[in-house]
């Protein structure tokens, strides 16, 4: 029978394999593992530090590594907080890695002791992979059988007992995580050439004029690359223009760029590209801010560019979702 005969969702008595309830997973988290919401399953060290460390309640994919698993997935649940215990260290520094593992003995290949209670399991454990090298970031690395995600690695210095904080870095990846891209554009629309330079560092302005739009921060963001780029713009008044630009949303703004244009002789059009990646607080998150792109003169220097009919302004916004270690 070449097939797994029952397919996902046959009616009648049919009954179905856990292998195709499995792909069926794989399929909804799209081939992916790690945790679902970006503040999930977080490794926190206790309020008083001591011998545990905690885990915070969520959510995760994890892939099928057990022979003959291909297109298979578990979804797991932490619907309260679990906690395991971190051994001292001795004379030597040490590092562990803080896991999620399915231990499926049913599933086909694996060595997994059967639970005491076959019907609740747990079949899903929070474990601690001691001893691991430093430079370590996935489980995979030292036990590319497991079916596992990493959630932390813990660097413990010698002679230690107590896990800080400090010694706790997080290793979890989103399995699915959102991406919102916007993009705008003006084209042509100064009749009368707006220029920049004028305005000198450490004071900015809207450059150009018209540059700037209502933009909704998505409820999941956590972060944002910005790309903007003046293309064409016009330097007229045989001098240098030396100057920055930037973008700004709301309360966060990019990484300057700064624009060193010479004078040749002739009047000339230059393009120039700004931006960067920028963290979003939480407090900016569904929330409609103006997005701006400035500009401003570097001391010292007369010499201004100028967006006028033949100048086009883009700006490009992608809003991405990544793990956060949000307060508990």
């Amino acid at each position: 029978m070449p097939w797994d005969s029952v397919p996902w969702f046959t009616e009648g008595e049919a009954e179905h394999s856990s292998e195709v309830a499995r792909l069926l997973a794989y399929a909804a988290f799209a081939g992916a593992e790690g945790i679902i919401g970006n503040s999930d399953l977080q490794v926190r060290a206790l309020a008083s530090p001591g011998s545990q460390v905690q885990i915070t309640t969520g959510a995760c994919a994890v892939l099928n590594k057990a022979a003959g698993g291909k297109y298979q997935a578990y979804a797991a649940r932490l619907p309260s907080a679990d906690s395991v215990s971190i051994a001292g260290t001795g004379a030597s520094a040490r590092s562990d890695l803080i896991v999620a593992r399915i231990e499926n003995p049913y599933s086909y290949g694996e060595t997994w002791p059967q639970p005491s209670d076959p019907a609740n399991g747990p079949y899903v454990f929070t474990r601690v992979i001691s001893n691991v090298p430093k430079t370590t970031t996935r489980v995979k690395q030292v036990r590319p059988n497991d079916s596992a995600i990493t959630l932390a690695r813990i660097d413990i210095p010698a002679n230690t007992s107590s896990i800080t904080q400090a010694m706790i870095k997080d290793m979890r990846e989103m399995a699915n995580p959102r991406r919102r891209r916007v993009v705008r554009a003006l084209r042509g629309v100064w009749s009368t050439p707006d220029e920049v330079g004028n305005i000198k560092y450490p004071s900015w302005e809207e450059f150009p004029q018209g540059a700037r739009w209502d933009i909704e921060v998505p409820e999941w963001a956590t972060s944002a690359t910005f790309m903007a780029t003046w293309a064409g713009l016009d330097q007229r008044n045989k001098l240098d223009s030396y100057g920055r630009l930037r973008v700004a949303l709301g309360s966060v703004r990019s990484a300057e760029t700064r624009f060193n244009c010479d004078w040749a002789g002739t009047a000339q059009r230059f393009t120039l590209v700004g931006g960067g990646t920028v963290s979003i607080p939480s407090s900016m998150r569904g929330n409609v801010y103006d997005a701006v792109l400035e500009g401003c003169g570097e001391p010292g220097y007369s010499g201004v560019l100028e967006a006028d009919g033949g100048a086009t302004i883009f700006l490009d916004i992608e809003f991405v979702e990544d793990p956060t270690e949000d307060a508990i």
